[in-house]
């Protein structure tokens, strides 16, 4: 057996190095919780990982299965008292995949299609969210969820689809700031965020506009890569990150926001994906510099309190990405608890995944289920009448679960609440 040369690299081998095996790990993993097996927690991925880099196994069979069986939650991380990076091993193992195992042609041709010809192109994506939103005006999604006559995954995905608004921002001029103008941002649209989730970028605009901020859209700005990385696509990954470099890298903003979790922790780790790119190493280092959560920047300048009244119990479900990936855990509280009249309630286990997990919860949708039904029991113990996310894929997660267990609670976005009380202050 030959192993990868990725898996043999001196920077995999020092993070390998870096475990010591104490099983710290293992309460704070979602699918160790479910299954309560060594193969399926952060320790023995790495002992896997460990033994394909040294040869002694290959990264198809029992190394494929539970690595895709993987949330790439990066709890596992937080928990770890040797600051293990699991995130990058576990990346680095699924392009090790990717690179040695074959594909099927339909797999082939899906992975084209959506990474390559879809989600790089906002355009197109707002096409196809249109044509969605007829095919919901029509009741059509409503036969479709009550036939389930769709094949498993293509099921996965139509569950997962949010009431489509129909809303995108104005990206062809920047938005002008509201009152005193105290700088310039710049702010990534996303790719499936701007297509499905398009009032949630509003929002986050109004929010800035009324602290003072003038707001960019710069016109050559693509999908933050964090899809492929998911699949271990990292060469697509790459030129993702040089293509939003080099749109962001136009002008000298304040700062370059984010409103996803999962988007933030993938444009923070540029400098990492190009560290070995002569042309873009330090291009990188610049741009990620700048990057920050929509939670974080507002946290810092939030020059214009909101002061209507939001009387609501809420809970907020972190997102996986933005609390272990970037560790930003009191921001989004801190916003939260300036709203007059909320009452936010605490998760008992607030560090627990939802299960949506970029792509995981459709292509492991059983599993997937079941971290979410353990999530949702947390959820529904709160009695919050609002439910609070920050990253796309947790806001959709978050609306199909609440759906599926028939919780009486609406789904929003931090900013969204924000929005809400300056509307009605």
């Amino acid at each position: 057996m030959t192993s990868t040369n990725l898996l043999t690299s001196p920077e995999v081998r020092s993070l390998l190095n870096q475990c010591v095996h104490c099983g710290l790990c293992l309460p704070a993993c979602p699918t160790y919780a479910i299954y309560h097996t060594e193969m399926d927690g952060p320790r023995g991925r790495i002992q896997l990982i460990q033994a394909a880099a040294d040869g002694r196994i290959d990264t198809s069979g029992a190394f494929q299965e539970h690595i895709e069986l993987c949330l790439g939650c990066r709890a596992c991380e937080t928990a770890c008292p040797s600051g293990v990076h699991y995130g990058l091993l576990f990346e680095t193992a699924r392009a090790a995949i990717a690179e040695q195992q074959p594909q099927s042609g339909g797999e082939r041709l899906l992975r084209r299609l959506t990474l390559h010809q879809l989600l790089p192109y906002r355009r197109r994506l707002r096409l196809m969210a249109r044509l969605l939103r007829l095919y919901q005006g029509l009741g059509l999604s409503t036969l479709v969820r009550k036939g389930k006559f769709l094949p498993q995954g293509l099921q996965a995905m139509e569950a997962l689809l949010p009431p489509l608004s129909g809303t995108n921002v104005d990206d062809r001029q920047p938005a002008p700031a509201m009152g005193e103008k105290r700088g310039d941002v710049a702010l990534l649209l996303g790719c499936v965020q701007d297509a499905l989730l398009g009032h949630v970028n509003a929002a986050t605009v109004r929010v800035l506009q009324r602290n003072g901020y003038e707001v960019h859209f710069p016109a050559g700005q693509s999908c933050c890569g964090a899809a492929p990385l998911h699949v271990g696509e990292g060469e697509l990954a790459r030129t993702l990150a040089r293509r939003n470099i080099d749109a962001f890298g136009q002008l000298n903003y304040m700062a370059i926001i984010n409103n996803a979790g999962g988007c933030g922790a993938t444009l923070k780790e540029y400098a990492h994906l190009l560290a070995d790119d002569p042309t873009y190493a330090e291009k990188a280092r610049a741009f990620v510099a700048k990057v920050q959560d929509i939670s974080e920047f507002l946290a810092a300048y939030l020059h214009t309190p909101p002061t209507g009244a939001v009387n609501k119990r809420v809970t907020y479900v972190d997102s996986c990405h933005l609390r272990h990936g970037q560790r930003v855990v009191r921001e989004p509280r801190q916003l939260l608890n300036a709203i007059p009249g909320l009452m936010l309630v605490e998760l008992q286990r607030p560090d627990l995944c939802c299960g949506s997990a970029g792509v995981y919860n459709i292509t492991q949708a059983e599993t997937a289920n079941q971290v979410l039904d353990t999530k949702l029991a947390d959820i529904q113990q709160t009695e919050a009448e609002i439910i609070v996310t920050s990253n796309t894929g947790c806001h959709m997660q978050m609306l199909y679960g609440a759906r599926k267990a028939g919780l009486n609670a609406e789904v929003v976005h931090l900013v969204e609440l924000l929005d809400r009380s300056y509307q009605g202050g």
